[in-house]
């Protein structure tokens, strides 16, 4: 290599793969306790401190999860094409920045406001960048990688939901918040910048002559909605109980940190779910996998609503439940390239999990407004239960 090529302009070694790989799975860790599930914890006693309804606190939230949604579609196509590092350095910064906004909220205008900003962030550091990196860094063994990667991140609220709520014990909401952004800064801008690649090195030529279709023609076709119907049915139906675990277990009698504790739990059987899929065999129809947690989903979510108790068995089911959750992750993240190829698949997956990631936006909020709908959390984990039954009939023909 001439001395002035660019650094990233070579395949990499298979330490150095590890090395990043490892690197971007703790910024995921770090990334989606501190971005996403500390809200999940906090929500309740930023309710009660500031007077605002905790639908409204959940809707704030919501309204950043939409705003990543929109933002990915760019994300991705910058990811396909520019610099990793750039954008999820960037988004960092972004995200942290949103916070200390959430923090200083002395309205609720301003609170929706922060968690706008949060969503910028959350869209170049959260799972669809990572996975536009592990497409284009691991074209050939992607699935381990996005494995590696989603056993780290499933870690995030089994670590963060027992820190914030310890937090929490010591410090009011608005401290948590500015710390916890102090933490992103200072752990994921370095992470990021010191181990993302500069610029993409060229495609190898097995990569590069890969058949694939355009980005339009793939979303000409009615395979591709159908399994966007469909993965958005079993998203909406996981994310609006499992984001809703701590009220659904307070109201069978868990004391709240018990109930923390449960999220937590549930984040450990994400990492179960997703050790699980990858070591099934993969040689079935991509339709196999989304058929098989669209049913786990109506069931574990069922029983999450009739099951009364005692509280070992709810979190257990609760544990099945994140289970069925961290499989449908990966199920998700390589539903693009199974069918279609890795060629345009950051803009392809931008596009296709923009409204997945918007519905499941509404999840946090979806859960409280449902269950005031119906009567009660049980009441809304069997509606969930019905919405995951419709993503299996639809899985079949995706």
């Amino acid at each position: 290599m001439s001395t002035g090529a660019r650094p990233d302009a070579v395949e990499l070694t298979p330490g150095a793969r590890r090395g990043r790989l490892a690197a971007l799975s703790i910024g995921q860790v770090i990334s989606w306790g501190i971005l996403y599930y500390a809200l999940i914890v906090a929500a309740p006693v930023v309710a009660t401190d500031t007077g605002w309804a905790l639908a409204s606190v959940m809707l704030a939230f919501s309204a950043g999860l939409v705003t990543s949604a929109i933002a990915g579609v760019l994300v991705g196509r910058w990811l396909d094409r520019g610099s990793p590092r750039v954008v999820m350095t960037c988004g960092s910064v972004v995200g942290a920045l949103g916070l200390v906004v959430v923090s200083a909220a002395q309205d609720l205008p301003v609170f929706v406001l922060g968690w706008i900003v949060v969503g910028i962030g959350q869209s170049a550091v959260l799972y669809q960048a990572a996975f536009t990196v592990i497409t284009r860094r691991h074209p050939s063994d992607r699935r381990r990688a996005m494995t590696v990667v989603t056993l780290a991140g499933g870690l995030a609220s089994t670590v963060f939901a027992p820190v914030v709520a310890g937090m929490l014990s010591v410090l009011d909401w608005r401290a948590t918040m500015l710390a916890l952004a102090v933490v992103l800064v200072a752990t994921t801008t370095p992470l990021h910048w010191w181990s993302l690649e500069r610029m993409w090195p060229p495609r190898s030529v097995r990569v590069a002559e890969e058949p694939h279709e355009s980005v339009s023609a793939v979303l000409r076709t009615r395979r591709f909605w159908t399994l966007e119907l469909a993965m958005i049915a079993v998203a909406a139906a996981l994310y609006s109980v499992t984001l809703a675990i701590i009220p659904l277990y307070t109201e069978r009698g868990m004391t709240f940190e018990l109930a923390a504790w449960g999220l937590g739990l549930l984040g450990a059987g994400q990492v179960l779910g997703r050790i699980v899929y990858v070591v099934l065999p993969h040689a079935a129809s991509p339709w196999v996998p989304l058929s098989l947690t669209a049913g786990l989903s109506a069931i574990t979510l069922a029983l999450l609503a009739i099951v009364p108790g005692p509280p070992w068995l709810l979190i257990l089911i609760g544990i099945g439940a994140g289970a069925v959750r961290g499989a449908q992750t990966l199920v998700q993240g390589s539903a693009v390239a199974d069918r279609w190829g890795t060629r345009n698949y950051g803009a392809i997956n931008g596009v296709f999990a923009a409204p997945i990631t918007a519905v499941t936006a509404i999840g946090p909020a979806l859960g409280p407004v449902l269950a005031s709908a119906t009567g009660s959390y049980a009441a809304m984990g069997l509606v969930a239960a019905v919405l995951a039954i419709v993503g299996l009939m639809l899985a079949r023909f995706s």
